[in-house]
């Protein structure tokens, strides 16, 4: 006698994002948020549920040093980004790191 196992669980489609370093596509969950507030303030959003708007990056150092050589982040946000913002997404992004 042959058994058949049937699925309840739905195939979900995990939602994907381009890295803004990389340019490569990945699974959203797997990205780091980078967001800019209505205050033209630019936050990490590890969770990815702030408001505001937002592009994303592998989390590594490398992608965001590929994404300040290629100004993949001011292309995403369609301004330019003082050296400060970069600076700050570095300490943050290490921060994130080692928890």
């Amino acid at each position: 006698m042959r058994s058949t196992v049937k699925t309840t669980k739905k195939n979900k489609k995990m939602p994907m994002r381009q890295c803004v370093g990389c340019q490569e596509m990945k699974n959203k969950k797997e990205m780091i948020r980078v967001i800019r507030t209505a205050d033209q303030e630019f936050l990490l959003d590890a969770t990815g549920k702030k408001n505001g708007r937002g592009a994303y990056l592998c989390p590594d150092r490398e992608c965001l040093s590929k994404a300040m050589k290629n100004k993949g982040l001011e292309r995403s946000f369609k301004q330019s980004i003082p050296q400060e913002v970069y600076d700050t997404l570095e300490k943050e992004m290490s921060e994130l790191g080692a928890e």
